[in-house]
């Protein structure tokens, strides 16, 4: 007979459940308490980032500085409630285990820059003022630069690995707000670590380069997105500026005309040749047709040394775009007959001087007045917290780019979005478009691009999928109506209102294309290596309101990595980049 009690084994097994049953319930109270906690700090933390962004802007750093303070406590108190071991253990589960390692590595990134990054930075400018940095008359006081470079250091090494760690949060298998979420702070973070970064980079490099240790010349070379090169345009207007003891002058302006073509190319890299023949080496102007600046840079130096004679310490090259950003700096300009303002000058010097002035030399000639009159409104009129802020975004979108003759700078450039140098695949894999003009006119101020990544697998293999779609908007009577300089006339084969460009499409290092179409069909191409990168170029020919689509499948090492970003040639109008779900071509 019973005694109406459960077997013993039974009993254990309740007892065993229930023991797991209250821990599982106080652990998800514990961590839902925890994370309420967190979430309202990581809350704190954007608000106060945000009106930190304004207070740096208007140069308040005492408001900044005491915003940083604020920053670092809430993600302090982020981390340590998102650090515990319960907490871990919640991010091990499956399907809700990849939210609680987000939120715990958006915390611990949070807490890393506000106190390793943000505050040492802000302590450090409280003793730099931006109003005394003496840009004027052509002159910089290098004194501050040499002060705050060790803290700006320190931040670039804590906001670039705070970036990779960024970079490797999976947001898509978090939830929908999570990922936005993770989104936004690594968008901060990257534009963080560019800015610090090459602040960091201007302190280390500014008092040599200019002319603390000795006089330096360095060329200048400015490039028109109208008519597109793969490092931003043609090389239109050249200058040679001179830099001593912080004091920076414009000696001389020149211009294309003044570097016929060389009968003898100077020497290329056989991955230049294969996709541009021996025309970047012959003709100043396709230099900056060469894919690495760390190539290009030196052999624009040459050419100038060669006509002129002067020593060259470093090029810089700039495109026309950057003067939109720079006005807003310097106010409205004037030169010659001619006025503009940051909303007008960008459709003044890649559209509408063609009309107003139809003479190329006389094109040429305004030019050279408006790089002048730019420059020096930079050096002297400029208020130096918005002439920072405006070099810090064309450095963002890669507009600047810097090459030295000596190496130890040299070697601090090219590891720099500065120094114009074809990427490095580590935390991120790299694909790239780069466009250049045949067209021989300027006809690229009426041109569009739009690019298109996905990954996945095809045929059994990871795959990354690049998509480049092509648009000549130009008007229909574009032929008739346009100036023929900017249609290029017919010159070089191509019917007026058409426009024809050389497209190359870079996949990830170490892998290889595995299709290769344009709008659906195969056809003829021209391939190169890039180090290790396979490139593939097309020539595309297209009327007015006509587009074409490219479509590159690469499979092989590097291939399939979710995080895969686009560098491309920098544009009048930056291409749509977009990512979408891989449909394989193949």
């Amino acid at each position: 007979m019973s005694d109406g009690r459960l077997p013993v084994r039974r009993r254990w097994l309740r007892w065993t459940l229930g023991v797991i049953l209250t821990i599982l319930v106080l652990a998800i109270g514990w961590v839902t308490v925890r994370g309420i906690g967190a979430v309202n700090d990581l809350q704190q933390v954007a608000t106060s980032s945000s009106t930190l962004k304004e207070a740096v802007g208007q140069g308040d750093l005492e408001k900044a500085a005491s915003l940083s303070s604020r920053i670092a406590h809430h993600a302090g108190s982020a981390h340590d409630l998102t650090s515990d071991p319960v907490w871990h253990a919640f991010g091990i589960l499956p399907w809700l285990g990849p939210n609680f390692a987000a939120v715990s590595d958006v915390a611990e990134i949070a807490d890393d820059v506000a106190s390793d990054a943000l505050v040492p930075v802000l302590d450090a400018a409280g003793a730099l003022n931006l109003a005394s940095l003496g840009l004027s008359n052509g002159a910089v006081d290098l004194a501050p630069f040499a002060a705050i470079e060790p803290s700006l250091a320190d931040a670039s090494t804590t906001l670039s690995a705070a970036q990779d760690r960024a970079l490797r949060i999976d947001a898509d298998a978090t939830l929908p707000p999570l990922a936005d979420a993770v989104r936004e702070m690594r968008s901060t973070v990257t534009q963080a670590a560019t800015v610090v970064g090459s602040l960091h980079g201007a302190a280390a490099l500014l008092p040599s380069m200019l002319g603390a240790d000795g006089p330096r010349n360095y060329v200048l070379a400015m490039q028109n997105n109208a008519e597109l090169r793969s490092s931003g345009g043609i090389i239109g207007a050249i200058a040679l500026l001179h830099a001593e003891n912080g004091r920076v002058t414009l000696v001389q302006q020149a211009s294309v005309p003044d570097f016929p073509k060389l009968d003898d190319p100077l020497p290329l890299s056989e991955s230049t040749v294969a996709l541009f023949e021996d025309r970047p080496g012959r003709y100043m102007q396709n230099l900056t047709s060469i894919p690495d600046f760390t190539e290009a840079g030196p052999a624009i130096a040459a050419r100038w040394q060669n006509r002129f004679g002067q020593p060259i310490d470093g090029v810089v090259a700039v495109d026309a775009v950057m003067t939109e950003s720079l006005l807003k700096a310097t106010g409205p300009l004037t030169f010659g007959p001619f006025s503009v303002t940051h909303e007008t000058v960008v459709n003044f010097l890649l559209s509408e001087i063609y009309a107003a002035v139809p003479d190329p030399a006389a094109q040429d000639e305004v030019f050279s007045q408006a790089a002048g009159a730019l420059l020096s409104a930079a050096l002297s009129t400029a208020d130096p917290k918005d002439l920072v802020a405006a070099l810090a975004d064309s450095a963002e979108q890669h507009r600047i780019r810097i090459w030295s003759a000596h190496e130890g700078e040299q070697k601090m450039l090219a590891a720099s979005s500065l120094g114009g140098a074809l990427p490095v695949d580590d935390t991120e894999t790299h694909v790239g478009v780069l466009v250049n003009d045949t067209t021989g006119g300027k006809m690229d101020y009426y041109t569009d691009a739009s690019i298109t990544t996905s990954v996945g697998v095809c045929d059994g293999e990871p795959t990354t999928q690049v998509r480049v779609t092509w648009t000549n908007d130009a008007p229909a009577d574009a032929g008739t109506t346009l100036p023929p300089y900017v249609t290029a006339n017919g010159f070089y084969g191509v019917p007026p209102g058409s426009v024809r460009t050389l497209i190359t499409v870079y996949g990830p290092e170490g892998a290889t294309a595995s299709h290769i179409d344009r709008d659906g069909e195969q056809e003829s191409v021209q391939t190169a290596l890039l180090g290790t990168r396979a490139a593939v170029q097309h020539e595309v020919l297209l009327a007015p309101g006509e587009s074409s689509t490219i479509t590159l499948e690469y499979q092989g090492t590097g291939a399939g990595e979710r995080l895969t970003v686009v560098d491309h040639t920098p544009m009048i109008s930056d291409p749509e980049i977009s990512r979408e779900e891989l449909q394989c071509a193949s």
